[in-house]
Order: structure tokens, then sequence, then C-alpha cells
């Protein structure tokens, strides 16, 4: 497994305007002299946190996940980012990792953020994506997540030989600047108590709510130390994952080996 490059895109939304983020994202993605390979936006990338999917969503064929087909094309890249989506009379805050050969995966978003509404106008997801790129294993999440450690946790069931389930977590949010310190705070958290790398990325400025999101935009390593930080303003940034990092810290410090057991039931999964 050799390192990876992951580029962070903090940014301001226009507020239902899907054009305009697109154009946006687009520029700002093809512009960049970074060497990319994973490139991530934020939470409902293309609208902006809203709970109107019904005159907003798409399908996955329609022109936000035609446009990821084409950027991550363009530059051959893996990019991922949630949008609005509707599937058989449902609606889903759907994240989209798509390659550059234009297949994809995707993760709907399991917890609602019910303060907001959220699980008034969308449907939850029932399982966990977990991808893989050059050897890495990804767990991908989306902003309310983060706040629920048992669907984060690593499972290894008692076995030795495996390994952990996964090597970083992506979670990509619309977080309040108010609630911020619980961001940083539950980012630390779960790279710390997963022995992963963590990257949270958050958008910045006031949204069409009034709600102003200060980004604090964070990659951690497996320690729990911040490898990067951004707050308050609009920035693109890569950074390598070392994949020696997190050899050393799972090796020196063996703590997953010793974690309880257990199963995630999904009672809702017929919703």
């Amino acid at each position: 497994m050799s390192n990876l490059n992951i580029t962070t895109v903090q940014t301001i939304l226009h507020w239902e305007e899907k054009e305009k983020n697109l154009e946006m994202l687009g520029t700002r993605i093809l512009e960049c002299t970074d060497k990319m390979e994973v490139v991530v936006l934020p939470e409902m990338f293309s609208t902006g946190f809203t709970m109107q999917p019904g005159k907003l969503a798409e399908t996955m064929d329609g022109p936000t996940v035609n446009w990821m087909k084409r950027i991550a094309a363009s530059r051959r890249i893996i990019l991922t980012g949630s949008l609005v989506i509707e599937e058989n009379g449902k609606y889903f805050n759907r994240l989209v990792w798509m390659l550059p050969n234009g297949q994809y995966g995707y993760y709907d978003k399991r917890h609602r953020f019910a303060f907001a509404g959220e699980h008034l106008h969308y449907s939850p997801g029932n399982r966990r994506l977990i991808a893989s790129v050059k050897g890495w294993k990804i767990n991908l999440q989306v902003c309310y997540d983060l706040r629920f450690p048992v669907w984060s946790r690593q499972q290894q069931h008692g076995s030795t030989t495996t390994g952990p389930e996964y090597d970083v977590i992506i979670n990509v949010a619309n977080w309040p600047e108010k609630r911020s310190l619980a961001w940083k705070s539950l980012l630390q958290a779960r790279a710390i108590e997963n022995q992963c790398y963590v990257a949270g990325v958050n958008r910045v400025g006031i949204d069409g709510n009034g709600i102003p999101h200060s980004g604090d935009s964070m990659i951690i390593d497996p320690y729990g130390n911040i490898l990067y930080h951004r707050a308050d303003v609009e920035e693109m940034n890569t950074i390598t994952l070392e994949r020696d990092r997190l050899t050393e810290c799972r090796e020196k410090l063996p703590f997953l080996r010793d974690a309880d057991e257990f199963s995630i039931i999904n009672e809702d999964s017929n919703e």
C-alpha cells in the first residue's frame, strides 16, 4: 500500500443553485495544480443543506452525477461528496464515490439530523460503504453520522489476522459554526478510537437559513494529531496520508485487539 493524497474542498455554497455550484467547483478542481487522487466536497455540495428535496432532487443519471463523472474523468481522480437523490419515490442524502472510469459506489446518510427536520424529508441508509483505493480502505460518512460512534466503530470480532476494517474515515458536512467545538472534538475522537486517519470536510459561509458555517475542515492522523485545519476561509488543500504512520500506530499501540465485539441491527432496513 502506497501513500494517498486527499484533497479537501472547503467552500461557500450558492444556496439551492446547482448550476452555480457545479461551475464554481468544476473550475476550482480543473485549475488546481496539486497532485490530486481523492477530492472531497462538502455535504449537499450542489445545493447546500436543503429541506426541499421535492424541488431539488435528481436521479443517479441526472446532471450532478454526470458532472461528477466528467470531472473525475478529466482529472483522473476519485471525486466524492453528497447530493439530493430521488429513488423509488424516496429522497436520500447520498454520498457518491465517483471513480475516474465512471463507475461509482454510494452511501445514503444513516443518521438524519432531526433537529433541522431532515428525518421528515429524507429516508435513512441502512448500510455502510467502505471503499477501496490503492489498498486503502475508506469508510464514507455524512455530517451527523459523526455523533454516533457505534456506526464508525472498527469491527474485528476478535480477529488478529484480518486487521482493522478500514484505514480512513471521510466525513462530508454542513456543520454550523456554533457547534464547531463538537465537530472538531468528534473528528479527533473518531481517529483516536479507531486508529485511523480522519478527513472532515465542511462548508463555510452563511446558508439560505441564515446559519453561519466556519468550515474547520480537518485531517487527523491515527494518533489524533491534527495534520491540517482551516477555518473561515475558502480553500483547497492536499495532504498526503502516510501508510507507515498508520502501520506504526497500530503495531506500537495494538488497542483494537482488545475492543468489544458487537453487531449493528438495522431495524428500519425495510423502510
